[in-house]
């Protein structure tokens, strides 16, 4: 298992690099980039992004001309202003040098973790993403556990009263969850209980109140439950469903072998065969998962929870990123994505030796 290890960890960098250099030459040829947005700005037709930091550019723009081209051709605001001005402009954003020059040189940045800084928010990159990590690892992880905490007892109790009328009971919140998405959820729990029109329980933005730095510590532990009760409660009714059918079938696909049936008449309990023998097999998909679907939850399930509950995360830090073409920001997000989303798949590989040794991923090798 060690070399498979090894084998994967160096296969990290290529598939970084593969990552990476496709949306880097998606993102070239996409319109509206940074340049462009701000030559719109200058000339008065640019809707402000909400969340772009108040200022921003400003001193950048009024840096005037200094350099002559004939930039303006190549941006459809451009036409009308000074081609000295549209080339300084370039020039602040880094679009001053060739296409392949901006490749490599990010390539280089990236190989050292120098992940540049925001064109808006006149900040490092990577010093964001490490204030922002911890919102994002938060509503991962506490869905992820609560998910499989529901998931996994409704399954296993779904296949032991399979047909009964339990069974159909919860399949219809089984069938709600698959077919209404996470933050249709999180809509409706804002309307209901963070007064949206009815009931007005708990906050709608943040992860702690202004003065939870004053709080005693038990306190501000009832603080911080309280901010992440909507948002993990969302993502959880978005996910739990398809983890809840997974273990019933996986249940009920080991009840059916012949092992029960001979553990049955040697005697043992319905319990005993239950827990002794049918939930070792059956949670082995289930259990070696778990990193697999910490990476769903971090990946795909919290960006529109961030942005919906203004969860100051990487989800939010990201789409404000593609909204205001803040390039670094976005390519920084994706990269730390990127390497924390392999590292957790080599995580689950071996979990899925750890918990059954008989999958033996080097010797498929």
């Amino acid at each position: 298992m060690g070399a498979y290890i090894i084998r994967r960890l160096m296969l990290i960098p290529l598939t970084l690099l593969g990552i990476l250099t496709a949306n880097f030459f998606i993102v070239q040829i996409a319109p509206g980039g940074p340049v462009e947005q701000m030559l719109a700005q200058v000339r008065g037709t640019a809707v402000e992004a909400t969340s772009r930091i108040s200022g921003a550019g400003g001193s950048e723009v009024a840096a005037g001309p200094q350099a002559g081209g004939g930039s303006e051709g190549r941006y459809r605001g451009a036409q009308g202003l000074d081609p000295a001005f549209v080339a300084e402009i370039e020039r602040q954003f880094g679009f001053d040098k060739p296409l392949h020059e901006r490749y490599f040189k990010m390539l280089g940045d990236y190989a050292r973790f120098d992940l540049g800084e925001s064109f808006y928010r006149s900040r490092g990159v990577m010093e964001l993403v490490l204030e922002k990590l911890p919102v994002s690892i938060s509503l991962g992880v506490w869905s992820t556990l609560l998910i499989y905490l529901i998931s996994v007892p409704l399954g296993i109790m779904k296949a032991v009263r399979d047909g009964s009328k339990f069974d159909m009971a919860t399949s219809w919140a089984v069938i709600i969850g698959y077919a209404v998405p996470s933050f249709l959820f999180a809509i409706l729990l804002i309307v209901v209980f963070a007064g949206g029109r009815y009931l007005d329980w708990f906050p709608l933005r943040g992860l702690t109140s202004d003065n939870w730095a004053d709080l005693s510590w038990p306190m501000k532990v009832v603080d911080y439950v309280w901010h992440m009760a909507l948002p993990v409660l969302a993502m959880t009714i978005g996910g739990f469903a398809s983890l809840t059918m997974l273990t019933k079938n996986s249940f009920l696909d080991e009840i059916g072998k012949q092992y029960v049936v001979t553990a049955r008449a040697k005697g043992l309990t319905e319990r005993q065969v239950l827990y002794g023998h049918v939930f070792r097999n059956s949670m082995l998909l289930i259990i070696a998962g778990f990193p697999a679907a910490l990476v769903s939850m971090l990946f795909t399930g919290s960006v529109l929870i961030e942005v919906i509950f203004s969860l100051d995360g990487l989800g939010l830090l990201g789409f404000e990123a593609v909204i205001n073409r803040d390039y670094p920001v976005m390519f920084g997000t994706l990269y730390v994505f990127g390497i924390i989303g392999l590292l957790l798949n080599l995580v689950s590989d071996v979990t899925y030796h750890a918990v059954d040794p008989r999958i033996d991923f080097e010797a498929r090798s």
